[in-house]
């Protein structure tokens, strides 16, 4: 028996539809303590470069 039956098929298809489109992750960053922090002071930078102007 084929692992994606017609059922299956139809979900997938319906769930593809509801999902919301995000843009690709462009660089795998990971998640160790090392890169979380290196994220946040990005992010930082990046809000306060918007705030600024």
């Amino acid at each position: 028996m084929p692992k994606t039956s017609m059922k299956n098929v139809a979900k997938q298809k319906k769930k593809a539809a509801r999902k919301i489109p995000r843009a690709k992750v462009t660089r795998i960053q990971g998640n160790t303590a090392g890169v979380r922090s290196r994220l946040k002071k990005q992010a930082g930078k990046a809000r306060a470069a918007k705030a600024a102007g």
